[in-house]
């Protein structure tokens, strides 16, 4: 079964959260022809999009296609929020989660659903967690990169990685609003293009140094872009660890042995990029990913997988849904 863990979903309509709540930024979906639809921020354009970010049935049509069979469904980052009042975020995100949590009601055997949580306040970022995993059924969270300005390792959100260990809630981490040298990158779109797998390197790397794995090992936590740049500087911080004193003060043992135990998606846009990733990380720790349906994922992610030349029991792991499964405690 081969599962798609990166996917994203909007509701075909929302209330006007700014007249309800305050505050100039709420994501509004402005509906145009031909089943288009435009997302601002406020009054700021933000994306075009077309009914396959909300549609379920022309989702399916192009699963087909693409020979997938089942699409972990989560918010794209806009829809995250942590700019917001705590309690108006977990409106929005109950918002959200009811709409997904339809959609998998509607087809239980074609997809997986992801919740979203107010993580600028971790208490109430809990009670949604737990009112999702409970009340929906949702078996995953999405989580930005630095939620709420917090890095991973901050303490703040140890119970909040604590809670998704006890509800038995996988965590999927999407960069959102990349905050890395964003001064420098206001052109050619690199705020994605660069600015993402730089800000996912940053936080991974602030996970496993911040001892979050080493409190936490069974905690299923999976990145988006096969792990952005961390992968490719993973060597670099396994010798850092060994010849700098911060390192082996703040973790007992090398970054390598923690980052065996995170996951990540397929969605590296290049061959030899999945095979570094698997080589680096293992072949039972990448699944299957393709940002459906926005333009910088992958199209085929399945053929992706499969000309990518990987060795035969490698492409097999990633493809015939046992990643995924684990990953999302369905096994």
């Amino acid at each position: 079964m081969r599962v798609d863990v990166h996917t994203h979903i909007i509701p075909d309509r929302w209330d006007d959260w700014a007249s309800r709540y305050g505050g100039g930024h709420w994501p509004r979906l402005e509906p145009r022809e031909g089943c288009r639809a435009t997302i601002f921020t406020g009054s700021q354009f933000f994306r075009d999009i077309d009914e396959r970010s909300w549609n379920p049935t022309r989702r399916l049509d192009d699963m087909a296609r693409m020979r997938v069979d089942v699409q972990a469904l989560s918010p794209p980052p806009v829809m995250l929020c942590y700019w917001a009042d705590a309690t108006a975020a977990q409106a929005f995100a109950r918002m959200q989660n009811g709409n997904v949590a339809d959609v998998v009601a509607r087809h239980p055997t074609r997809f997986v659903g992801m919740a979203t949580v107010p993580l600028q306040q971790p208490a109430l970022a809990i009670a949604e967690l737990r009112y999702a995993r409970e009340q929906l059924g949702l078996r995953a969270v999405e989580i930005g990169t630095c939620p709420g300005g917090r890095d991973l390792d901050d303490p703040a959100l140890g119970e909040f990685f604590a809670a998704c260990v006890d509800l038995d809630v996988a965590v999927f981490v999407h960069p959102a609003a990349p905050q890395i040298g964003m001064e420098r990158m206001k052109r050619y779109y690199f705020p994605l293009i660069v600015g993402n797998p730089l800000e996912t390197a940053l936080a991974i790397s602030t996970l496993i140094l911040g001892g979050v794995l080493e409190r936490l090992p069974r905690l299923r936590i999976c990145f988006a872009h096969g792990g952005g740049a961390f992968p490719f500087i993973l060597a670099r911080l396994n010798h850092g660890w060994t010849v700098r004193p911060e390192g082996q003060a703040a973790i007992p043992h090398e970054p390598r042995h923690y980052a065996r135990q995170i996951w990540v998606d397929s969605l590296t846009l290049g061959a030899p990029n999945l095979r570094f990733i698997v080589d680096a990380l293992g072949a039972d720790r990448v699944l299957i990913g393709s940002d459906y349906p926005f333009d910088m994922g992958a199209d085929e992610p399945v053929r992706a997988v499969e000309t990518a030349e990987l060795p035969p029991a490698a492409r097999a792991a990633i493809l015939d849904g046992a990643n995924a499964s684990r990953f999302l405690g369905t096994v």
